[in-house]
């Protein structure tokens, strides 16, 4: 990987259409798959775990925008994996290891100090992607 290199999310996300419910008092959100289905292919109802149609639709609208974030948080980390490869790429080219040990630790002191000890383990996930191979 070079550095004109780029990174693209692809999510599987699924746009959320709404339909009227059998006593028309309400909505349901459906999940119309991301693979290109027409949107007036059959879906099956999204289990939201509401017990009313107004906790349902912002529960609905809610995942809709964790989907977005969760789609452009992939891109982020695509985007962070390549910008490693060219750090690890000009290290070893220059003689130095592919892994910093000392960079490692800083980034899990950072995470760990803005996220708590879950911060950690999310650390150690992004620096085993990001390692790679090169």
């Amino acid at each position: 990987m070079n550095a004109s290199s780029t990174a693209t999310a692809t999510g599987s996300t699924a746009a959320a259409s709404t339909n009227a419910n059998a006593t028309g008092t309400g909505t349901i959100k459906t999940a119309t798959p991301a693979t290109g289905a027409s949107p007036g292919a059959a879906t099956a109802p999204v289990d939201s775990g509401a017990r009313s149609p107004e906790a349902a639709e912002v529960i609905g609208g809610a995942r809709e925008r964790i989907d977005a974030l969760d789609d452009r948080i992939i891109g982020l980390v695509q985007e962070r994996m390549a910008v490693s490869a060219v750090v690890q790429e000009a290290r070893i080219g220059s003689g130095g290891r592919r892994v910093h040990l000392a960079r490692e630790m800083e980034v899990l002191s950072h995470y760990r100090d803005a996220l708590g000890k879950p911060g950690t383990q999310l650390a150690m996930t992004l620096l085993e992607l990001c390692r790679g191979r090169v």
